[in-house]
C-alpha cells in the first residue's frame, strides 16, 4: 500500500510493471484499489452513534474491516460499475475493497459496528429490531 498522497511512495504503473503478482493499493482514485477513510469513517460513527456508544474500540473497528472484507467479495452492483466506468468490478487484484460510492456500506457496516458495540458491552441503546435499523439506514441514502 503506498499510501503517501497525492504521490504514493512508487508510482502505481511502476509497482504494477515490476511483479506481475502484485497487489497495489494507493489513496488516489484513478487506480485500483483506493483505500480511503471515506470508507471507513462515516459508517463506524453513525454504527457508534445509532447505538450510542461510549467510545470507539477495537472490537468495532474490527467489525467494520471485516463487513469492508465480505463486502468486497459480494457481487458489485451494476451502479457502482457505471459510477467507475468499469464492466465488470470483481474481487482480485485489482478490487479488493469497497468502491466510495457502493450503496450497501450504508447496510453493512454500521450494523456490525453497532453489534459489536453491543456485544463489547460499550453501547447505550442497543438495537433489537435489525431489519427495521438496516431500513432506517438506507432511507437515509434515499434507496426506499
Amino acid at each position: 500500500f503506498a499510501m503517501a498522497n497525492p504521490e504514493p511512495e512508487i508510482e502505481y504503473d511502476l509497482a504494477v510493471s515490476t511483479r506481475k503478482d502484485i497487489i497495489m493499493a494507493t489513496g488516489r482514485s484513478d487506480h485500483p484499489n483506493q483505500v480511503n477513510n471515506v470508507l471507513g469513517f462515516p459508517f463506524i460513527f453513525r454504527g457508534a452513534l445509532d447505538v450510542r456508544a461510549t467510545k470507539i474500540n477495537e472490537e468495532m473497528k474490527m467489525a467494520a474491516v471485516k463487513a469492508l472484507a465480505r463486502l468486497a467479495k459480494d457481487p458489485v452492483p451494476e451502479q457502482v460499475n457505471i459510477a467507475y466506468g468499469e464492466t465488470k468490478l470483481i474481487f482480485g487484484k485489482d478490487y479488493i475493497i469497497p468502491k466510495p460510492f457502493d450503496p450497501r456500506l450504508i447496510s453493512v457496516v454500521p450494523p456490525a459496528v453497532a453489534k459489536a458495540a453491543m456485544e463489547s458491552g460499550v453501547a447505550k441503546n442497543p438495537i433489537h429490531d435489525w431489519d427495521k435499523y438496516i431500513d432506517e439506514l438506507l432511507e437515509r441514502m434515499g434507496n426506499d
